[in-house]
């Protein structure tokens, strides 16, 4: 699932100068089916919890705990982002609440960023700022690129005046960019199998599990190859599996 995910990703980014030098006048290789333009708004989560930022410590564990989250935004009174408070975060304030003197003056300059910020009391005062974000108008794929980029789990996705309109998580990223299963099948017994080949797609057996197709029935021995590749070729399909059998 993390590779047809990476691959997704870096399909779609923009090539670097040299690529672009080095693949001017090639042809480019037809796509098996084109990806829709999937936006952050046709994904995220609304309403998004978030906390004030004066919300007390405990009360914030408390919160992603309840909701089942790793990271929480922070808001003020008009839900403008100030930034986001995560497990990390309140780990370090336990973590120093629980043994607040490091051992030795080594230990406590290595540790002074941490100590210094585990010093806070309310989500404004714990919380990571400024708040890594994305708009609702985003591709999916730039939402997926920043995340990936500044290792968050979910971003929070602001309005262009900063408010807090949703959240968008790395499961909803990868979801939306790794095709299903059954689609995957789908293009293989119809586009492939029925109008590409001419053959009756129930004289095959055709499975896919998270990206890998197994496929599996006779024809003539010449078309294989041709069959395997074009397969091979369909977009998120991680590894082929060849049980065919040739025929004269």
């Amino acid at each position: 699932m993390l590779r047809r995910y990476l691959g997704a990703v870096a399909s779609t980014a923009p090539p670097k100068t040299g690529e672009e030098t080095a693949d001017r006048g090639k042809a480019t290789p037809p796509r098996s089916q084109d990806r829709p333009q999937v936006r952050v708004r046709d994904v995220m989560s609304v309403p998004a919890v978030s906390v004030p930022g004066d919300t007390p410590f405990l009360d914030v564990v408390h919160t992603l705990s309840r909701e089942h989250l790793s990271a929480v935004p922070v808001t003020d009174a008009d839900d403008h982002v100030l930034g986001v408070v995560s497990e990390s975060d309140l780990l370090a304030k336990a973590a120093t609440t629980a043994a607040p003197r490091p051992p030795g003056p080594i230990g406590r300059l290595r540790e002074h960023h941490l100590y210094e910020k585990s010093r806070g009391e309310t989500a404004a005062t714990l919380m990571t700022a400024p708040a890594i974000s994305a708009h609702p108008g985003d591709l999916v794929t730039d939402a997926a690129r920043t995340a990936a980029r500044s290792r968050v789990k979910r971003l929070p996705v602001t309005d262009h005046h900063g408010r807090l309109v949703g959240v968008v998580s790395r499961i909803d990223l990868l979801q939306a960019l790794v095709r299903d299963d059954t689609e995957i099948r789908k293009e293989i017994t119809s586009r492939i199998l029925r109008h590409e080949f001419f053959l009756d797609p129930g004289d095959f057996e055709v499975t896919v599990e998270n990206g890998v197709v197994t496929i599996t029935g006779r024809m003539n021995a010449p078309l294989i190859p041709k069959l395997l590749e074009s397969v091979r070729g369909i977009e998120d399909v991680v590894e082929v599996i060849d049980h065919l059998k040739g025929t004269t």
